[in-house]
């Protein structure tokens, strides 16, 4: 088995489905070339169906991108499928994204159906997609909660019928990691024609598992992850695409590969949240505003000495310039010390016990201490000094 994992990403599909998030063409095409500098492998581009926008949008996104496949979602619905064929005609590599729910709540409450007829509708999707492209991709709404046995008959017959990749969603983030790895480790060993496809992840984020889950998958046999920038998406989000290739990239155990080009990270991750307007949360792991942030005086003492006693990531990685060294009352002087020589001033033993002292009455008063405060605290105190010898 192949030890690459291509990354799907789908911020400009289930991304743009967060409330108040609605791009333009324009910013979508913007992003998506920001996406091929990142080196994603696939840009699911929107639901041509959905609107004249979107329409118009996954066309615009097929005819400014080369490298990745671009992707169009539809329902298995044959008029879904002939628009997104439509929608794609320029791409370069296009890929039709089809598929239907195949939990037995999906079936009786959503579809009102049946398994028998649901396989059927499958089956015929995937073939009439497969008349337009040679590359289709089926999706399993509701895998997560979906009888794994039934869901192995539902993934051999679209295998059959030319589905090159088989999306696995926990579409409601319902699943344990040892279970979504479980179903997937069940589906390679019990699926006839499973070597045929690619199996893919697709996990939401609402109890916080959906990186975990998508770890859990390729572990099994997935080899593609389907996420978004930031995490954005319906609900609590979907996997977050910084954190699963860097979760690869650190774990060289798991002996996994992306395409993505890490220092590409952070400027992305900063394009999507000012063009959706959507905030990145301070602690949010590789691109919150903290993520390579420190406050405490052990963990400042500990990174001023080597880096990696509290990071595991360099900040150059993802395309962050820096360390932050954030000075409050819970800083020490080793902090202070080092942030002073940064300001131009190596502090003697005598003026940085003075300096701390002052600075330590100033914290108390502030969240937070900047540089211009600290230079007027070290003015004050070495010129006491002086006034003093």
């Amino acid at each position: 088995m192949t030890n690459q994992v291509h990354i799907f990403d789908t911020t400009l599909r289930d991304g743009e489905q967060v409330p108040g998030c609605k791009l333009n063409t324009a910013q979508k095409v913007e992003i998506a070339l920001q996406l091929e500098c990142l080196g994603v492998d696939i840009i699911e581009a929107g639901f041509p169906v959905s609107s004249p926008g979107d329409f118009q949008a996954v066309d615009a996104v097929c005819r400014a991108v080369s490298a990745p496949v671009v992707c169009g979602l539809s329902r298995a619905v044959k008029q879904d499928i002939k628009v997104a064929a439509e929608a794609l005609a320029a791409a370069k590599r296009p890929r039709i994204h089809t598929g239907i729910g195949t939990s037995d709540s999906h079936i009786q409450y959503k579809l009102c159906s049946n398994r028998a007829e649901v396989l059927e509708r499958a089956v015929a999707a995937v073939k009439y997609a497969k008349t337009f492209v040679e590359d289709v991709e089926f999706y399993a709404e509701d895998a997560g909660r979906t009888d794994k046995e039934y869901l192995a008959r539902v993934l051999e017959a679209v295998i059959k019928a030319g589905a090159t990749v088989l999306n696995l969603p926990d579409t409601t983030g319902y699943c344990l990691p040892e279970q979504y790895g479980a179903k997937i480790k069940y589906l390679r060993e019990n699926v006839t024609g499973i070597d045929r496809a690619v199996l893919s992840t697709h996990c939401h984020n609402d109890l916080g598992l959906a990186t975990a889950n998508s770890i859990a998958g390729v572990q099994n046999g997935a080899r593609q992850i389907e996420c978004t920038i930031n995490g954005i998406g319906e609900r609590a989000g979907n996997t977050s695409l910084e954190e699963v290739v860097m979760i690869l990239r650190q774990h060289a155990e798991l002996a996994l590969e992306t395409n993505i080009h890490t220092p590409y990270i952070y400027g992305t991750s900063q394009l999507v949240r000012e063009r959706m307007g959507m905030p990145v949360q301070p602690n949010k792991a590789i691109v919150g505003a903290n993520a390579f942030a420190h406050s405490s005086g052990i963990h400042q003492d500990g990174v001023i000495k080597r880096r990696d006693t509290y990071e595991i990531i360099d900040p150059l990685e993802v395309g962050v310039d820096h360390s932050k060294i954030v000075l409050t009352a819970r800083s020490g002087r080793a902090a202070i010390a080092y942030r002073s020589k940064k300001l131009g001033h190596n502090l003697t033993k005598n003026e940085l016990d003075l300096v701390y002292t002052q600075f330590l009455s100033v914290a108390d008063r502030m969240k937070e201490v900047d540089d211009q405060a600290l230079l007027q605290i070290i003015v004050q105190q070495t010129e006491r000094v002086a006034q003093t010898a």
